[in-house]
Order: C-alpha cells, then structure tokens, then sequence
C-alpha cells in the first residue's frame, strides 16, 4: 500500500528557512508516483487545513497565494521524493504539514487526495 513518510520539520525563525522531504512508497513499477499530482498542505492552530503546493506529473506547480515567491515545490522522481523549500519563513506558516499524493484536482486549492502522510510540525518564531 502507498506510503508517505514527511521529514525535515522543526523550528524556524522568522526569515528564516527549512526543507520538508516526502518519502514516497508503495506504487508500482508500471504506474509510479511520478504519474501523479503530489502537494504539501498545511494545518495552523485552530484553524482548517490548507493546501501549501502542488506539483503535477508534467513537473507544472501551484502555489497558495501566501507563499508564492518563498516556498518551492520539487520532486526527485529516482528518489521517490517530494521536497518543499521554504525560505523567508514567516509565524503564519507555522502548523503540521502533510504531504499528499494523488491531489485531485491537481491545484494549490485542493483539499482533497488518495493518500496521506502522518504530517510534521512546522513552528516559526
């Protein structure tokens, strides 16, 4: 079955930076994760989850408004791996982020996919 393990999560300062890496397991030889649209979403305190970032299968990308220009979307398809850079981190971005794998549809927006990972804290100060 499909697997999705987050890493690289932690404590950031305000303008500062982290890197968020998904392990991807579980899918086939004939139709491998890099045939889907894979996302970092994020849940703040008290508040819904949201999605953060998309990446399609075609390596095209989508971005939540707030961290257009700051945070990049990446995916190492050798590895199995999905990467989420985030720079000039701000303590709005703080929350539990999960990777995602079969987003659907395949935009920033989206809430919705097949699978999830166990998510990892982000906490920004």
């Amino acid at each position: 079955h499909v697997q999705l393990v987050e890493s690289g999560g932690g404590s950031a300062q305000a303008g500062g930076s982290l890197r968020l890496s998904c392990a991807v397991s579980g899918y086939t030889d004939i139709t491998g994760s890099d045939y889907y649209c894979m996302g970092w979403f994020r849940q703040p305190p008290g508040k819904e989850r949201e999605g953060v970032a998309i990446i399609d299968s075609d390596l095209s990308t989508g971005y939540e408004d707030s961290v257009k220009g700051r945070f990049t979307i990446s995916r190492d398809n050798s590895l199995n791996t999905i990467y989420l850079q985030m720079n000039d981190m701000k303590p709005e971005d703080s929350g539990v982020y999960y990777c995602a794998a079969e987003v659907f549809p395949c935009r920033s927006y989206s809430n919705y996919a097949e699978h999830w990972g166990q998510g990892t804290q982000v906490t920004v100060s």
